[in-house]
């Protein structure tokens, strides 16, 4: 069940491979490991797109599929997780990551106000900088670490329930 419920989700990967960011990569995504869909794929793009999504960078789709490449996970769900963190989620999320960031360092607040300019980004890299990046560090981590153990399990009942639905099991209905 996980597994169809997935493949619904998750784009065709030929649609993938002919994206113009992607065919970067090659002859890499010729690599049949990152288009199959299974336990250990799915776990692992879980824990890439889900750690990648917080890391406040642009191009978080590419960053999500040059660490789905070598650690060989499936690379479509990857690439998809990281829209987790998109224009209406990223203001909540950095947010929370600068809170939790501050935290950690034990650091005061930094009075904030955006402005679009490389003058304002430079300025903010050496104050909210440190706070935000340990903030986005901790929360990917745990994110990637949750969805990863989380879709294992998941998967796992899914597998012992079509066991136990099938005729002539001792547990079948």
């Amino acid at each position: 069940m996980a597994r169809r419920v997935i493949k619904k989700l998750v784009p065709n990967h030929e649609t993938i491979r002919q994206t113009k960011v992607m065919r970067l990569f090659g002859s890499l995504l010729h690599d049949a490991n990152l288009w199959h869909l299974n336990r250990r794929s799915a776990s692992g793009a879980f824990a890439v797109g889900l750690f990648t999504a917080f890391i406040p960078v642009p191009f978080q789709m590419v960053l999500a599929a040059a660490v789905a490449i070598p650690f060989r996970v499936n690379l479509p769900l990857s690439v998809g997780l990281v829209w987790i963190s998109n224009p209406i989620t990223m203001p909540p999320m950095f947010y929370l990551a600068y809170r939790l960031g501050n935290w950690l360092l034990a650091a005061p607040p930094q009075p904030f106000s955006f402005e679009l300019s490389w003058t304002w980004l430079i300025a903010s890299i050496s104050t909210i900088g440190p706070s935000l990046l340990l903030g986005c560090l901790v929360l990917g981590t745990l994110a990637s670490l949750t969805g990863y153990l989380g879709i294992r399990l998941l998967w796992r009942q899914s597998v012992v329930r079509a066991w136990r639905r099938r005729p002539g099991s001792r547990h079948s209905g």
